[in-house]
């Protein structure tokens, strides 16, 4: 999974509300398994001007040459809401975002973010609101994991809170499991006194 730090770039303002899954990668472009080939599905309904089509709705926001490149996605409450499909994180990060900032997320996808090495950021309506303004005026952002901050070019600053367990996996781009791993000796300790303390709850060790 790749590492968060710190990242500057593009802010690209969708500030609708309740955009779920399906309007993110709509079902109909989930044609494979695997994490690649999904990006062109992106926002699709929106995105271009007819279902299943690839010519670019000009209206929409991504399709603004001002957002070229956009690698972080300013949106409403309640973003990721609806399925729990993790083709809509898969999809978003090969398109480049690295970063999600929104006053609230759907919670399933949250945490699919972060096993995918997505930062989603939640702060106040008005702070996006600020920020979305700043990236209009052609600002870039710079979103830092390290000390917890959004930034404009120029202005404005918000902090932002994230659990500790979860901001730790970002930063060294670790999934659940080798985020465990890392407690490895301290389980190996537990479970060699254990055996001591309760055999009859291991299976015997089989032979060479």
């Amino acid at each position: 999974m790749d590492r968060f730090t710190v990242h500057r770039g593009v802010a690209a303002p969708l500030l609708r509300i309740n955009i779920d899954t399906d309007a993110i990668i709509p079902s109909r472009e989930m044609k494979r398994v695997s994490k690649t080939g999904l990006c062109d599905g992106l926002f699709a309904g929106w995105r271009y001007t007819e279902v299943g089509g690839r010519t670019p709705n000009p209206a929409f926001v991504l399709n603004q040459p001002a957002y070229a490149g956009a690698s972080i996605l300013l949106a409403g409450v309640n973003f990721g809401c609806g399925s729990s499909r993790e083709h809509a994180v898969w999809a978003l990060k090969e398109y480049g975002f690295r970063a999600v900032v929104a006053p609230s997320f759907g919670a399933i996808f949250y945490n699919n973010c972060i096993r995918n090495g997505l930062l989603p950021v939640e702060l106040p309506e008005d702070a996006v609101q600020a920020l979305a303004d700043a990236s209009e005026r052609g600002a870039a952002l710079r979103v830092d994991l390290e000390t917890c901050v959004v930034e404009a070019e120029g202005g404005p600053l918000f902090r932002f809170a994230i659990q500790p367990a979860l901001r730790e996996m970002l930063l060294e781009g670790l999934d659940p499991v080798a985020l465990t791993l890392k407690l490895q000796p301290q389980i190996e300790a537990f479970q060699a006194t254990d055996r001591q303390a309760r055999p009859w709850v291991y299976l015997p060790a089989r032979p060479a």
